[in-house]
């Protein structure tokens, strides 16, 4: 009996594509091939003859592979598949220059290499959420500015972008700048050769306002903005702000937002505190669908100030010099600390992740979430998952189907070009054992072969995204 557990979310793997006019012919050792009425257009005598065959006028590649396969003389034969460098680099400046180390960490500015999301080789399955909707319950967001006004939500009713609580009208301008830094971490215009990128390039910000110019506000105008989202389609909340007192009101708003499928990602706070015995809410609130955040250095250190605890900080996210979008001008920009913006690039990852399973309830989101994090010793102990959120291990999930020859198991995965992954299997789906990794090849396939399954009465297998 054999079991497959890969990938549950749908639309995330790229389609091989392939040269429409040619296949790789590779004949049997000493064969000599017939002519076909095809032209050979490249040998390759090193490799046993290998050879590049171009295909007859109005012949499709699945014919010639289809013919080519039925010959004896013939090995084997293949498409010429297309491929991609496994990283997307968008062309922002500060993208570009390093500035968000965040995304890309090789080390500039005294940073340690690779503590970072691994956003380019996660853009290569996932830039964009244009059907999520990210409420930003905050201080608003500058709508005019360069890199968010492209992806601001709209009401469809009045074409307004939010909801401002302290004037119970619809004009959520920022006059603070905290809302529109996380605005930009989420969801900044990416490859638009201005300013920064979001984490999604593309995505509907929705910006709810209720704190005001000084950086405060009551639960009361919090509440109503959650509502606000709620109402009008959003599918996560990043909640970048709390207190050390609980609100029944708050928790009720968060509790129904739960009913209706939202995420909510909020902030452990920056008091350099252990929230499991001094609780900083709403983060610490015991729902399923809330994943609270701290904050992430350069160098994969928790930040000084960020708070932590083992029970109820879900995981940690950069949050130490985070350069994006601020409110003083349509082309501003500036660093800010705190895990706040560890919240908003949680959110952004998310968003992504929402993009591609719309259906999938919120807990088991933020289970995949949690899965896909980078372990690493600063974070053990100062949080549930006990790492760094890792935005391609959260997106790159490879699917995996099965063929049997000789009875004996040939596992397909497929993924993301060049991509690594690892196969494990089990027999009783509580251990499992690692049996290979690899690298998918250019079409995004490989065929693992398991020489096990023939005497075993049942082997279950699963993959996830390599190192």
């Amino acid at each position: 009996m054999l079991v497959l557990s890969g990938g549950w979310v749908s639309g995330t793997m790229l389609s091989p594509r392939f040269h429409p006019g040619r296949v790789w012919v590779m004949p049997r050792e000493g064969a000599a091939m017939r002519d076909s009425g095809r032209e050979t257009v490249r040998v390759f005598p090193g490799l046993g003859g290998l050879r590049v065959v171009r295909l007859k006028e109005g012949e499709t590649v699945e014919q010639a592979l289809q013919e080519f396969r039925l010959q004896p003389e013939v090995a084997w034969a293949e498409p010429d598949y297309q491929v991609t460098a496994a990283a997307v680099l968008p062309n922002d400046p500060y993208f570009q220059n390093g500035t968000q180390w965040a995304l890309n960490n090789y080390g500039q500015n005294s940073g340690l290499p690779d503590a970072d999301l691994d956003a380019p080789e996660a853009w290569a399955v996932r830039h964009t959420a244009s059907n999520v909707v990210v409420a930003i319950v905050d201080s608003g967001v500058r709508t005019t500015h360069e890199d968010l006004a492209a992806n601001l939500w709209r009401n469809p009713e009045d074409g307004t972008p939010g909801f401002n609580a302290l004037t119970n009208q619809h004009d959520p301008e920022d006059d603070n700048g905290h809302g529109t830094h996380l605005a930009g971490i989420i969801g900044a215009v990416g490859d638009n050769n201005r300013g920064i990128a979001g984490v999604a390039w593309r995505v509907q910000l929705m910006a709810c306002k209720f704190l005001n110019a000084a950086g405060n506000g009551y639960h009361s105008d919090a509440v109503a903005c959650i509502e606000f989202a709620r109402a009008h389609g959003a599918h996560i909340l990043n909640l970048s702000w709390g207190g050390s007192e609980f609100s029944a009101a708050v928790s009720n708003a968060l509790w129904a937002a739960r009913a209706d499928g939202l995420l909510v990602v909020a902030a452990a706070g920056n008091n350099g505190a252990n929230v499991d015995q001094f609780p900083f809410y709403p983060a610490c609130l015991a729902m399923d669908h809330i994943v609270a955040v701290g904050a992430s250095t350069r160098t994969d250190e928790r930040w000084s100030q960020s708070s932590y605890g083992a029970a109820r900080v879900a995981l940690f996210a950069p949050g130490a010099e985070i350069y994006s979008t601020t409110q003083s001008g349509d082309n501003a920009y500036q660093s800010r600390n705190g895990t706040s913006m560890a919240t908003a690039f949680v959110a952004g990852a998310l968003a992504l992740l929402r993009q591609a399973a719309p259906a999938a309830p919120a807990p088991v989101l933020r289970d995949r979430l949690l899965g896909a994090v980078d372990v690493k010793p600063a974070f053990d102990g100062k949080c549930v998952s006990g790492g760094r959120l890792n935005l391609r291990k959260m997106l790159d999930w490879p699917a995996l189907a099965m063929n049997w020859s000789n009875q004996t198991a040939q596992v397909r995965l497929t993924g993301v070009p060049t991509h690594g992954y690892v196969i494990t299997a089990s027999t009783n789906l509580q251990t499992w054992t690692s049996l290979q990794t690899n690298t998918a090849g250019p079409g995004g396939d490989w065929w693992f072969t398991d020489p096990a399954s023939a005497t075993l009465p049942r082997r279950f297998y699963r993959a996830h995204p390599g190192p």
